[in-house]
């Protein structure tokens, strides 16, 4: 273990967006951090940097995010100020993470992971089973939004963004009847009964590495490695490893609704997996089981088995 530790004079810098949630994740890291070192908090420093995700303007706009430049617009400016020096650490909420990272840069420590569900919002109704036909439900995630379709044909989703704030002021202005929200967010930001109900994987599975966090850094800092391997979970690791092969192998953009879980059973991981068409007119799915060790190599053969069954005119409509 390196003895070149931060301290209060020379902090250790980690990168990170300025929403609630964002800030949520960076404080859960920095705590750990100085917990499995022995430090104060005051050895490290948290530098909010402002990405094009969170242009008021455009989350206020509704605007779907592949529109926009899919998951890059929650990372690019993090990873700027990380290649650049400014920052030394950037930490990642997982499911906005491309699976590819620009040269020079390793995502290679994850934090325990937190409840991987999506939560049901809603003022009014206990679940998407009590809404009427017509019924509008909120939300900008192409998995979600197909997802719905898929099993209520019969409901209207129309585009829906914001944190938590942003979003329940929209459902008491009545712009939709309900929306999603992920419980892992909620329960770091000390919000569990935002959600009227956690949504079991079965009928809603959820993104790949959703509830995750990552943290990022420059592939030659020996010492801020040596630093992060002290807090890095193995288990998560593993199930994500399993996950971002699965979607690599599908060219996993916020242009694709997809889906991924991977769970341990002792020496064994399971993988769901799903891809759909937006509209709710087809969902391909699989469910798989192999060794931990063999977890990156099944996920992309399931990958390659779901295109295969999709056929060459499944994602013709991202053209």
């Amino acid at each position: 273990m390196t003895q070149d530790l931060p301290s209060p004079t020379r902090p250790l810098k980690l990168g990170t967006r300025g929403s609630p949630l964002a800030l949520a994740q960076a404080h859960e890291t920095r705590d750990r951090l100085a917990a499995a070192h022995d430090l104060s908090p005051e050895a490290f420093e948290i530098v909010v940097i402002k990405t094009t995700g969170d242009n008021r303007a455009m989350i206020a706009s509704d605007t779907p995010l592949k529109e926009l430049g899919g998951k890059g617009l929650f990372t690019r400016e993090i990873e700027e100020a990380l290649l650049s020096g400014e920052i030394d650490i950037a930490i990642h909420s997982m499911k906005d993470m491309p699976v590819e990272q620009p040269g020079g840069l390793l995502l290679d420590t994850y934090l325990p992971r937190e409840d991987v569900r999506d939560a049901f919002v809603s003022p009014g109704a206990a679940g998407l089973k009590d809404l009427p036909e017509g019924a509008k439900v909120g939300t900008s995630s192409l998995r979600r939004r197909a997802q719905v379709l898929v099993r209520y044909p019969h409901l209207d989703v129309v585009q829906f963004r914001g944190n938590v704030q942003t979003r329940l002021k929209k459902l008491d202005d009545g712009v939709a009847a309900c929306t999603f929200l992920a419980m892992a967010g909620l329960n770091r930001l000390g919000r569990p009964e935002v959600a009227r109900a956690a949504i079991a994987p079965e009928e809603m599975l959820p993104a790949v590495a959703q509830g995750a966090i990552g943290i990022e850094r420059r592939s030659d800092d020996i010492r801020v490695a040596d630093m992060l391997a002290a807090i890095h979970d193995g288990v998560t690791g593993q199930r994500l490893a399993a996950e971002r092969a699965f979607l690599a192998a599908l060219d996993g953009s916020c242009e694709t609704p997809i889906a991924g879980l991977a769970e341990l059973d002792g020496g064994t991981l399971r993988l769901r997996g799903e891809i759909l068409r937006p509209d709710g007119s087809e969902c391909l799915s699989d469910d798989a089981s192999a060794p931990i060790e063999d977890g990156p190599a099944l996920g992309a053969e399931m990958a390659r088995k779901l295109l295969e069954q999709a056929g060459p005119g499944f994602f013709d409509w991202r053209e």
